[in-house]
């Protein structure tokens, strides 16, 4: 790992946490919603500076950041506390986090594939010589010109996802065969195959080596500012069902604390894709597609409805309407503080001890 690698991937992630509270600060001020501070980094204090009722200042500790608003945990009794506000006002600033995120993403998407004259699309443009597939093609219907739209009810956005997706659904014990359901478009139509056979097969490499692959190759189309567009909207949602596969794996159990990263382990990851490229502009790029895949998970994680984060504390502030709007009575606010407090400590507890496994897992290695 470079030192060039390691500041650029410090200075990403957290230019990522400033967009996201960028987010909910600009959507505090946009409602009136007091701010006291608004912070880059955290820890101690390294500058400072007090501009009307907001203190903004920079920190010593380069991972994360806050937007300190006034009467967050339900504390005050200003009428421009966050408490205060309509009820979807508070949801707006809360999911204004996430959403610069998600936008964020799509930019630096948008700026990985703008120097690319082509991308890589998901049509079979022909079969290698030997493939079963081509066989089965013949009498199944897998043919050269097919678009592959879905594998398995997943939609197919970009041309990884089809592997990510028949990996993903690999079951040696239910489905023996390797036979999975596609969706394709060919001439305009769409056509299911149900049980097809995909199944890897060894292939010479143009080197001598050999390879695992399915036997055909995708096709590819030329850059228009249209196709770049699709392509850095593909990619974002590409990302966001990574993430729902993430959380499934993590619920079933094929994953645990062990594939589990927080920031240390992210900057690790981004300086190993940088150091994997072949030039320092392709580092550039690799580093900027990777920053859209953290930035998308960044805001996809806050939106779930965990106490502490941003869609938790969106769910607690649409159920108090709903509880106030039945009742006519104002439920003290800070009860739902309490909640999403005992969740703050939990969750620091959890990045705790992700943080300490990374640093474990870079020293061991």
């Amino acid at each position: 790992m470079t030192i060039f690698s390691i500041l650029f991937g410090i200075f990403l992630f957290s230019l990522l946490i400033f967009i996201h509270e960028l987010g909910h600060f600009a959507a505090a001020k946009t409602f009136g919603v007091q701010v006291n501070e608004f912070s880059m980094f955290m820890g101690p204090v390294l500058w400072k500076k007090q501009k009307g009722e907001t203190l903004y200042s920079i920190r010593l500790i380069p991972i994360g950041g806050f937007c300190e608003m006034e009467g967050e945990n339900g504390d005050s009794l200003s009428p421009r506390s966050f408490t205060a506000a309509a009820w979807w006002k508070r949801l707006v600033i809360l999911v204004a986090g996430p959403a610069m995120n998600l936008l964020a993403g799509l930019l630096l998407f948008f700026c990985f594939f703008a120097p690319q004259q082509r991308y890589i699309v998901p049509v079979v443009v022909n079969f290698e010589p030997g493939s079963a597939i081509a066989a089965v093609g013949d009498e199944a219907g897998l043919k050269e010109g097919d678009r592959i739209l879905e594998v398995d009810g997943e939609k197919i956005y970009m041309y990884t996802d089809f592997s990510l997706i028949l990996t993903a659904n690999a079951d040696s014990e239910r489905n023996p065969e390797n036979r999975h359901d596609l969706v394709l478009l060919r001439n305009g139509q769409r056509l299911e195959l149900k049980n097809f056979p995909m199944t890897k097969q060894e292939f010479q490499n143009e080197d001598g080596t050999t390879s695992l692959r399915y036997g055909f190759n995708f096709g590819s189309e030329e850059r228009t500012i249209l196709s770049l567009l699709k392509q850095a909207w593909n990619a974002s949602l590409s990302n966001v069902r990574m993430v729902r596969i993430s959380l499934q794996m993590l619920f079933t159990g094929k994953a645990g604390l062990k594939d589990m990263s927080g920031p240390v382990g992210i900057v690790q990851m981004m300086t190993e894709t940088s150091a994997r490229s072949a030039s320092l502009y392709y580092a550039f790029l690799n580093m900027l597609s990777f920053g859209g895949l953290i930035s998308v998970n960044l805001g996809i994680m806050n939106l779930l409805p965990i106490p502490a984060l941003d869609g938790g504390r969106s769910v607690g502030v649409v159920l108090t309407a709903l509880v106030e709007g039945i009742t006519r009575k104002k439920i003290d606010p800070k009860y739902e503080g309490y909640i999403h407090g005992a969740g703050m400590i939990a969750l620091f507890a959890l990045m705790g001890i992700i943080m300490f496994k990374d640093i474990f897992v870079i020293i061991k290695g």
